[in-house]
C-alpha cells in the first residue's frame, strides 16, 4: 500500500424524501442560482417543479441552462459561463446524471476563468477558482455527485478529455432513489457498467498490502452483478435503484483509490471511441473492458484470477490459475451482454475506418495506463479485438 492524503468536502444526502435539505442547502450559496439540466427529463417526471418550489422557500432567482448533452460540449460549458457573468450567478445547481454533472463542474470552474475553458480541459492550465456547486442525482453511473472528476467533449476537433480539480467538488449532493426510478432501461444498464468499470479501473493495479481496498471494490461488484438483473427486470424497484445509487457513488468517491495506484486506460480509450461516434460511454466500455483483460492478462493473472472467484464465484474444480481468470473475464462478458449491454464496436455500426485516428488520440507521442502501459499499437489491438 501506497502513503495516501484523503479528501472528500462534499455533504452527502442519501434516500428518499432528502430533496427537504435544498432549502437549508441554499441558503448558504447565495440567491442567484443558475439551474443547468438536460434534455427535459426532471420535467416530465415532476422533479423540475419540485427543485423550482425548493429554490422558491429559499428565495433564490434562478437562470436556467437546458439541454446538456449525453457527451456534454464545450460550446454548452463556454454558454453556461457566459450567463454565469450576465446574470451575476451565485451558485450552480445541476439536476440530472453525470452529464449534467460533468457540465456544471465545467460552468462552475469558466465563470472564474478568463480564457477559453478547453485550456483547463487539455491540461493547458489549471483551476483556481469555481462557483460552489450542488447537485441532484437522477441516474446512477459516474459518481460525479461526490468526486471533483469531468469530462468534456469538444464537437469542433472531435477530442474528448476528463479533467479534475479540487475547486468543482459539489458542496453537497441529493441522492434520493426515486429520482432515478424514471430511468429507462438502457440508460440504467449503461449506467451500472460505468460504475463497474470505475471499480476495475481502480481495482487492477500492481501494488500490494492491499486487503481493504480489495474488499471494498469486490463487495461493490458483488452487489451490482447480484442486484442489476432484478433492477433491469423490475425499473420501478426503488429498493434496487437505491441500492445501485449507492454503489454508483462509492465506486468514485477516492474511497476505492486510497493507497493505490490505478489503470485508467479503458475510459481514454472509450473517450477516443465516443469523441469520434458519440455513443454512450457505459456502451463503450462494455464493449473495450473485457477486450482489455484479455489483452492485459498475463501481466498479473493472480489479479484476474481473485477477481474471477471473489466477484463471480469461480470454482477452482482443477483449473489452472490462467483457466480461471479466464472463465472470470468470460463471466463478465456474458453478464454485461445479459443485461443488453453491446460487446462489439459493430454493434453502433463502427468499423475499423477511424481506429487509427482514435489510438492516435489515445496516446498522442506517449502511453496510457499503468497495469500496462498501452502503446499505441496496444490500442490499436485492443481496438480490433473490439470491432
Amino acid at each position: 500500500m501506497r502513503a495516501f492524503t484523503y479528501f472528500n468536502p462534499t455533504r452527502l444526502h442519501f434516500g428518499q424524501q432528502q430533496l427537504k435539505q435544498l432549502p437549508v442547502e441554499a441558503a448558504k450559496y447565495g440567491k442567484r442560482v443558475l439551474l443547468v439540466y438536460g434534455g427535459g427529463s426532471i420535467k416530465k417526471s415532476g422533479l423540475y417543479d419540485q427543485i423550482a418550489e425548493a429554490l422558491a422557500d429559499a428565495d433564490c432567482v434562478i437562470t436556467e441552462l437546458s439541454g446538456v448533452e449525453p457527451n456534454p460540449r464545450i460550446s454548452t460549458v463556454r454558454h453556461g459561463a457566459a450567463l454565469c457573468r450576465s446574470e451575476s450567478i451565485d451558485w450552480v445547481l445541476a439536476a440530472g446524471g453525470g452529464s449534467t454533472l460533468d457540465c456544471a463542474k465545467a460552468i462552475a470552474a469558466a465563470a472564474k476563468y478568463d480564457g477559453d475553458f478547453w485550456d483547463i480541459v487539455s491540461k493547458k492550465a489549471k483551476v483556481s477558482a469555481a462557483l460552489p456547486l450542488g447537485t441532484v442525482l437522477t441516474l446512477a453511473a459516474t459518481g460525479s455527485e461526490m468526486n471533483a472528476n469531468s469530462v468534456i467533449s469538444n464537437e469542433e476537433t472531435l477530442e474528448k478529455h476528463g479533467w479534475s480539480s479540487p475547486y468543482v467538488y459539489p458542496a453537497f449532493s441529493i441522492l434520493d432513489p426515486v429520482f432515478t426510478v424514471s430511468a429507462p432501461k438502457d440508460h440504467t444498464v449503461y449506467g451500472m457498467v460505468d460504475m463497474m468499470a470505475h471499480v476495475f479501473e481502480q481495482y487492477f493495479h500492481h501494488d500490494s498490502r492491499t486487503p481493504v481496498q480489495d474488499g471494498f471494490c469486490e463487495s461493490i461488484m458483488r452487489t451490482v452483478v447480484m442486484t442489476a438483473p432484478m433492477l433491469v427486470s423490475d425499473l420501478t424497484n426503488v429498493q434496487h435503484r437505491e441500492t445501485i445509487l449507492y454503489c454508483g457513488t462509492m465506486a468514485l468517491n477516492n474511497t476505492l483509490s486510497m493507497g493505490i495506484v490505478g489503470d485508467w486506460a479503458n475510459h481514454d480509450m472509450e473517450h477516443a471511441l465516443s469523441a469520434v461516434y458519440d455513443i454512450p460511454h457505459g456502451g463503450g466500455l462494455a464493449i473495450l473492458f473485457p477486450n482489455w483483460m484479455t489483452y492485459v492478462l498475463e501481466d498479473n493473472i493472480q489479479r484476474f484470477r481473485q477477481f474471477a472467484v471473489q466477484v463471480f464465484s469461480i470454482r477452482e474444480d482443477g483449473r489452472t490459475d490462467r483457466e480461471i481468470a479466464e472463465l472470470g473475464i468470460s463471466a463478465l462478458r456474458k453478464f454485461w451482454t445479459s443485461l443488453g449491454a453491446p460487446s462489439r464496436l459493430a454493434d453502433y455500426g463502427i468499423d475499423d475506418s477511424r481506429i487509427e485516428e482514435m489510438a492516435s488520440k489515445v496516446t498522442g507521442d506517449g502511453t496510457r495506463g499503468n497495469f500496462r502501459k498501452l502503446t499505441k499499437e496496444d490500442v490499436l489491438a485492443i481496438y480490433r479485438m473490439s470491432l
